[in-house]
């Protein structure tokens, strides 16, 4: 089975919204995926996402609640198919990790599965105000849905 992991800085905004999306759209499609996230930085292990962002997604009809944030570790490379970073920073914090080629590989930006070789970021809604946590919402599911499709 597939296994996806998607990685921001403190794992409490971008990433377990793009976790908690798959896992929405894994059991809505019935897709047979492995779903997780990870941040970069070691800020948040153990706490729930940010709240604005469970409230956010609730009101999108997507449930947080149960999600807890972990740090990216390097053996995630060897646990994972596809590392999906959702910035160009915390892309060269992912890579400087890996040990090999086939390691990097593994490695993307998220937004690139829908925009392929664009580089685009998924920006952080942290310092942002109820806008900012409904466009990224809306940015993350479109490309959650996009990327499903790959796992029909």
């Amino acid at each position: 089975m597939p296994k996806i992991l998607f990685v921001c800085l403190g794992n409490i905004c971008r990433s377990p919204l793009a976790e908690g999306i798959m896992l929405h759209l894994k059991k809505k499609h019935d897709l047979k995926l492995e779903i997780d996230s990870a941040g970069t930085a070691h800020y948040h292990i153990g706490e729930a996402p940010d709240s604005r962002t469970i409230a956010n997604a609730k009101k999108n009809g997507v449930d947080l609640s149960q999600l807890r944030a972990r740090q990216f570790q390097s053996s995630d490379f060897e646990e994972f198919d596809q590392i999906l970073v959702m910035d160009k920073s915390n892309l060269e914090n992912v890579v400087k990790l890996a040990k090999n080629e086939s390691h990097k590989r593994k490695v993307s930006l998220f937004l690139n599965s829908m925009y392929p070789d664009k580089n685009l970021e998924v920006p952080d809604p942290y310092y942002g105000t109820e806008k900012h946590f409904e466009e990224v919402f809306q940015l993350v599911y479109k490309a959650c849905d996009h990327l499903r499709q790959n796992y029909r």
